[in-house]
């Protein structure tokens, strides 16, 4: 396809690549080199793909290269030197498609997903699809499909069926997409009558097994190490159970409210919150994979602190990572 401006002899040239679909994984190891192939030959040819929908990440990907896009529901960028084009605008950040059953593809959506997501990140590699599926207890099939579907997302790399590499950070995002912290999670909002400190200091005397389940997230768990804000409000995660917020609150010397809480009581969506949970300053609280994922998927400045604690993590690895997957 050639552009031209009226009354001027400057044109481009659009190399058009119309796909189905368009993943990270096709970027890189096809859009990349046919690129790279069309600026040998001329200067002013300049590729464009066009899908029935692109993802927020690929149309990254593909701006950072210099790659024109358009889909179907109104997300484009087109940038062109001479003659000077800039077009950009932004459509669905959601396939249409998604939870179509036509889709034979898995999704980061689901609880199952969740344990896959927090062992990838929770420990170092090399493994293989094997060994995840019986230490996340899910069967093969739906593991090799679900990283056939993170390798297509470079959020994964592999040598034969080796996994040698985890995009962990980029993985938590996209996971934490799908998420809604408080949706997910029923909540019971709370009033601590004595004051968030009197809770905290009740928490820590908690009987053993009371402390299995019941664990400190959001707000109060991010400070401990990527402290952003003092305040907001106090989440803990307890089993789900119909009456389980309630017999915790009591223990805890909460009182239930419809309006007003200090405290939110999250029933767990799966018991993978409660997953390699460790002490902090003597109180239960999430890993920080599960941290990031409810920070990112939370209200208010709870983002905010989830990439806080993203930025620790990334610098501190040898902390938090496993170096091999649990037993």
């Amino acid at each position: 396809m050639q552009v031209k401006s009226d009354g001027d002899s400057v044109f481009t040239q659009l190399l058009v690549d119309l796909r189905k679909n368009v993943t990270p994984r096709m970027v890189e190891e096809q859009l990349l080199p046919k690129l790279d192939l069309v600026r040998q030959v001329n200067s002013y040819t300049s590729p464009m793909v066009i899908a029935p929908w692109i993802a927020p990440r690929v149309q990254l990907l593909l701006r950072e290269n210099g790659i024109g896009y358009i889909d179907l529901t109104g997300n484009m960028s087109l940038r062109v030197p001479r003659p000077a084009i800039v077009l950009y605008t932004q459509g669905e950040t959601r396939s249409p498609l998604a939870g179509s059953p036509r889709s034979t593809k898995a999704t980061l959506a689901g609880p199952k997903v969740g344990r896959l997501v927090r062992l990838l990140a929770d420990v170092f590699p090399p493994y293989r699809a094997a060994q995840l599926a019986e230490a996340a207890k899910l069967s093969l099939p739906y593991v090799s499909r679900l990283l056939d579907t993170l390798e297509d997302q470079l959020l994964i790399r592999r040598q034969g069926r080796v996994i040698k590499d985890v995009d962990w950070p980029q993985l938590l995002r996209v996971r934490a997409e799908q998420l809604n912290l408080l949706r997910h999670n029923p909540y019971v909002g709370m009033v601590a009558p004595n004051g968030i400190d009197a809770v905290l200091r009740a928490l820590r005397t908690l009987p053993e097994a009371d402390r299995h389940s019941v664990a400190v997230t959001g707000s109060y768990a991010a400070h401990s190490v990527a402290p952003l804000a003092v305040g907001g409000q106090l989440m803990l995660y307890v089993t789900a159970g119909p009456h389980t917020p309630d017999i915790i609150g009591e223990d805890l010397g909460l009182l239930r409210v419809d309006k007003g809480a200090d405290v939110l009581m999250l029933r767990a969506h799966d018991s993978v919150v409660f997953e390699r949970t460790v002490e902090m300053d003597g109180l239960p609280r999430v890993a920080l994979s599960q941290l990031v994922l409810d920070c990112l998927s939370g209200p208010g400045r709870m983002p905010a602190e989830g990439e806080a604690v993203l930025t620790y993590m990334q610098e501190n690895p040898q902390l938090w990572r496993a170096a091999q997957l649990p037993i």
